[in-house]
């Protein structure tokens, strides 16, 4: 998430609407507020980067089949019922072999662009999700924040980042598999562009009363490529750039999203699993 883009919220769809081309805006050192603890501003490009791990070799050739239980997002089937967009245009998430895409070709979207991200029909509280997700490896030099930016949102409010972060190096707070803006993850556990990446991600929704004060914050305990990454981690709030998070009322089940944030990104193999029970 970077702020390429003018971001919209029309319901609880996430849509991104493309802007003129700005400056490269990962160093916002000083600009910022302070994050909780007052050590270290929103997006701190002084803030130790996680240290880099070597996940265990790639074994994802296949498409693994999902537990029984799951709701089957997006499989090799191709199949987008599970999803819809608020923005009327063809080919806006286009679908090739089995692997959902951001873009069709290139690093990124055209110039001028209108772009949506995708939320589900249905709507989740507390659940299990896997993801696979690929970047392709840059054809013009795309570094930091415009590196495979995409984002993968609980219930369309809390963002776990998606980015090219294999030798890649921006912000802490918005490394692949930060909690966006908030928290980095324990380790840098990326593969090279070209690779197929997991996550897997137990999100514990917030807990709030008829007043819509917060009771609980939200939770979440992640593996990236098979690493923890995350312990239980609280989330501090509702994404947003530049800013500190913070609650806001809201229902206790949203759509679950993905963000198009104009790089190209692929996906494939998206289930999710109710907790809520």
């Amino acid at each position: 998430m970077a702020n390429r883009f003018q971001s919209v919220l029309l319901g609880s769809a996430f849509l991104i609407l493309s802007a003129c081309s700005q400056a490269k805006a990962d160093d916002l050192n000083g600009t910022t507020p302070f994050l909780p603890g007052g050590e270290w501003r929103v997006h701190d490009s002084k803030r130790p980067l996680p240290r880099v791990v070597t996940p265990s070799a790639a074994t994802q050739d296949e498409f693994a089949p999902p537990p029984s239980d799951a709701i089957v997002l997006f499989d090799a089937e191709g199949d987008l019922s599970a999803w819809t967009t608020q923005v009327d245009g063809a080919d806006l998430w286009p679908v090739k072999d089995g692997v959902l895409m951001t873009n069709a070709s290139g690093d990124r979207a055209p110039e001028g662009a209108v772009i949506s991200g995708i939320q589900t029909r249905e709507t989740f509280g507390d659940v299990q999700l896997h993801l696979e997700f690929r970047v392709p490896p840059t054809s013009t030099g795309a570094s930091g924040q415009q590196y495979g930016n995409s984002g993968v949102y609980f219930m369309g409010k809390y963002e776990v980042q998606v980015l090219n972060s294999y030798q890649n190096d921006t912000y802490a707070d918005g490394a692949a598999a930060s909690l966006y803006g908030w928290m980095p993850p324990l380790v840098n556990a990326s593969r090279a562009p070209g690779e197929w990446q997991s996550y897997d991600i137990v999100f514990e929704a917030p807990v709030m009363n008829e007043a819509g004060d917060l009771v609980e914050p939200a939770y979440i305990t992640m593996f990236h490529n098979g690493v923890l990454v995350h312990n239980r981690q609280e989330v501090l709030g509702e994404t947003v750039w530049r800013k500190v998070a913070r609650y806001e009322a809201r229902k206790s089940t949203l759509p679950f999203a993905l963000q198009h944030h104009g790089e190209t990104v692929h996906f494939r193999n998206i289930w999710i699993r109710r907790l809520d029970d």
